[in-house]
């Protein structure tokens, strides 16, 4: 297995130093990843919340790109619909430059109404401004000098896009989904998935099974790397810490249920999502997540804890070899 973050940094409305701790918290917890091993990070962004959740991702993910040496710099997601796709594209490439080609172009179609509205964007557009956005930039990335586009929604005459990504043809593609269908367009266009945390074990186990098919289907050669499934991280060391630990999770689920894309479990007893409970039972659920194909976990920790991911690194890790080691 091989192991990566997934989040942002947050901020209180109100006074700077409490935005700015915000911020500064999360880049240590970054390059504290980096430092531990962690392949990944994916970087939230999110509009209009009121829950200060990071907006300007590609933003961080730059100044993150000079603070880390190895840990990979991922979008999730950049919502196509919303941007020009040439300055979208000048901005991963400039990353990607930036980074030494560490870039994870994670994008989406987008789904919450509140920020299509905030955007000005008829939320029923998504889908063909994002196909045609995505045209624009395979042409951006892969065009030998300068090239054109006449569509629907953008006309560029002879433009050339610089720099170049360092990623040759250009750096992976990754998107967010749990529907069968765009399951299956991802695996035949050559994006890579990204899976909630929201997700059952059950789900989990259909969703890569129909990435893994329909690649097989188009010939496109599949890795377990091409699929990160992120999963919440609640581990603890004593008996005595589990009630919080749970209603934590509570807590948790009561933030994101009006925001995430996926139902809510029923009933707590029946999420089997969370990485919760005491080491050897967090390594007994990674396990369960391995025995169906998911061996790129992005952990999800709400608090961004050093100490977490130290006593992850510590305590978890060395009980998997790296998802690409030879056996």
């Amino acid at each position: 297995m091989q192991f990566g973050v997934f989040g942002g940094a947050r901020t209180k409305r109100g006074s700077s130093p409490q935005d700015g701790h915000g911020y500064s918290s999360f880049i240590e917890y970054a390059t504290e990843a980096d430092k531990l091993g962690f392949r990944q990070l994916f970087m939230v962004e999110h509009h209009f919340t009121g829950h200060g959740q990071v907006s300007a991702s590609m933003t961080v993910l730059a100044y993150l790109a000079a603070k880390t040496r190895h840990i990979r710099l991922g979008t999730a997601v950049v919502v196509l619909p919303w941007h020009n796709p040439v300055l979208i594209a000048e901005q991963v490439a400039t990353l990607d430059l930036l980074s030494g080609g560490r870039v994870d172009f994670g994008i989406g179609k987008g789904y919450r109404q509140r920020e299509f509205d905030g955007f000005c964007i008829p939320l029923a557009e998504a889908g063909e401004r994002f196909d045609e956005a995505m045209e624009v930039i395979r042409k951006a990335w892969t065009c030998e000098g300068r090239f054109s586009h006449h569509g629907k929604r953008w006309q560029y005459d002879n433009i050339v896009v610089e720099p170049e990504p360092v990623q040759r043809p250009h750096p992976p593609f990754w998107i967010g989904t749990g529907n069968p269908e765009t399951i299956r367009h991802a695996a035949r266009e050559g994006y890579n998935l990204l899976l909630d945390q929201l997700a059952q074990i059950d789900q989990v186990a259909r969703r890569i099974e129909i990435f893994r098919e329909e690649c097989g289907r188009v010939g496109r050669r599949y890795d377990p790397t091409m699929v990160a499934t992120t999963r919440p991280l609640q581990m603890f060391h004593d008996e005595s810490e589990r009630a919080e630990a749970w209603a934590a999770r509570r807590r948790v689920l009561s933030v994101i249920g009006d925001l995430a894309r996926e139902p809510m479990p029923e009933r707590l007893e029946d999420d089997t999502a969370p990485l919760l409970g005491l080491p050897q039972e967090v390594i007994a659920k990674l396990r369960e997540l391995e025995a169906v194909g998911a061996t790129n976990i992005l952990l999800v920790d709400p608090n961004a804890s050093i100490g977490n991911l130290r006593a992850f690194a510590r305590f978890v890790m060395p009980s998997f070899r790296p998802a690409h080691a030879a056996e």
